[in-house]
């Protein structure tokens, strides 16, 4: 253990993020590391086990795309975990990885910081969202000499990845209530998030400002650069995570008397762009619709600068995305071009209905309830379905009925598909917008065909 005082480490401090452990001579304890023991590059390549893992792996990933079981992007790392437990550990020496993790925008955002990073060099990214440890070991080993990867993590399993290894940066976007049957209630992910960053101490973290529950799991943490873009979606904060006192303001400058609060943020999300540490504005134009996607492209800038990248180089890679695994993008579905659209919790399904209600196009709604998504859609009476009053609006799916119901009671007359593609069958045609959860978007996009 050693003993330190603020500013004595060079670790900037920001205002408001009051640490739990501190006390009132300013004084922390931090657990210093021993650096991790990297093996020569020769040596590493005599290793005959970590070697073969891999060669099985790949060999595995390769026959299950060729079979058309998969893209192979978690049975191909599974396999070489089994051979080599230590597989995460193997690929990621060397590399300047960035972990993003959250209940949403993962996707989005990773395709973002791999846009950004390849600027730099080679970079290598879960682009499927197989975001546990064998769908990473999957990525990192298609390209294993490449210098960067960013790699989408699943929130309850950060803490397994920085058990191995610490990632250059974490980016941590926001907690929700998601699928409680099977992750649990958010205070569960984050003490698990809060556990994942202790196992990190040399990890830069690039963490939401405006989220209690994240400024919690990151508040202890000596290295955060924090990002403010807002947010609708309040219900999950309402209370603090240390104490459970309810928490005032949470529009503005929250805080709590535990000494929990809003930390001043480095970045912030206005109307038009961004506005940096240094109080420069930047204009933001993204082809990807609407503000959570401004706010993505502000965490994916800031963990790119981190790594040494150039804000408007940056900028200019990821304003050319259009589409991040399906999400936002256009396909064609039973000879219907449509737009489609990924809401999985109350928060998600809170910033599409805002996004859809820029324009006055058909709308199809698409709520299953199977396992990946969690079997409770209780949580469907959270959303405020009252912005779809007089619009032409189908609901489809394996609980299309539940839908339904909460809809006719928010006001909102729908019609009943028994399938998507009668339900695209009896619509105008204009481009309609498909709105799904999980499952549901999944087969939708693997049935489209992209233009």
């Amino acid at each position: 253990m050693k003993q330190t005082r603020s500013g004595e480490t060079g670790t900037r401090r920001h205002s408001g993020a009051v640490s739990a452990r501190e006390d009132s001579s300013e004084q922390r304890w931090r657990v210093i590391r021993p650096a991790p023991t990297v093996l020569p590059a020769a040596s590493r390549a005599k290793d005959l086990r970590t070697r073969v893992a891999f060669e099985v792996g790949k060999l595995a990933a390769g026959l299950s795309r060729r079979l058309g079981m998969g893209s192979g992007a978690i049975i191909g790392g599974r396999v070489a975990m089994a051979l080599q437990p230590r597989a995460l550990p193997y690929l990621g020496q060397g590399k300047q990885v960035v972990m993003i993790t959250g209940t949403n925008g993962k996707t989005t955002t990773t395709q973002m910081v791999a846009e950004a990073l390849r600027a730099a060099g080679e970079t290598v990214s879960n682009a499927t969202g197989a975001n546990m440890l064998d769908g990473h070991v999957a990525a990192l080993m298609r390209r294993p000499q490449a210098p960067y990867a960013a790699l989408e993590v699943d929130e309850l399993h950060l803490a397994q990845v920085t058990e191995q290894f610490e990632p250059a940066v974490i980016v941590l976007l926001n907690l929700t209530r998601d699928q409680l049957d099977r992750v649990g209630e958010i205070r569960t992910v984050e003490h698990s998030i809060r556990r994942a960053l202790r196992q990190a101490p040399g990890a830069h973290v690039v963490a939401n400002s405006d989220d209690p529950n994240v400024v919690s799991a990151a508040a202890d943490h000596p290295n955060v650069t924090w990002v403010s873009g807002g947010g609708r979606w309040k219900d999950d904060a309402l209370n603090c995570p240390r104490c459970g006192a309810f928490l005032q303001d949470v529009e503005r400058d929250w805080q709590c008397a535990c000494g929990l609060a809003r930390p001043a943020a480095d970045w912030t999300v206005d109307a038009t762009g961004l506005i940096g540490p240094d109080g420069e504005h930047r204009d933001l134009s993204l082809r990807l619709p609407g503000q959570v996607n401004r706010v993505n492209a502000a965490f994916a800038l800031s963990a790119a600068l981190v790594l040494g990248g150039e804000a408007g180089a940056v900028l200019d890679r990821i304003s050319g995305i259009e589409q991040a695994n399906g999400r936002y993008g256009a396909v064609s579905l039973a000879g219907r071009t449509v737009r489609l659209l990924l809401a999985k919790n109350p928060a998600s399904w809170l910033e599409m209905l805002d996004l859809v209600a820029t324009h006055r196009r058909p709308l199809l709604l698409v709520l299953n309830s199977r396992e990946a998504d969690g079997h409770d859609v209780s949580w469907l009476w959270d959303i405020e379905f009252e912005s779809l009053q007089d619009r032409a609006v189908t609901v489809s799916g394996d609980r299309a009925l539940d839908l339904a119901v909460r809809l006719r009671y928010a006001g909102v007359r729908c019609e009943v598909a028994s399938s998507v593609p009668a339900a695209l069958a009896a619509m105008p045609q204009e481009t309609p917008d498909v709105i799904a959860n999980y499952t549901a978007f999944r087969d939708l996009f693997a049935k489209g065909v992209r233009p």
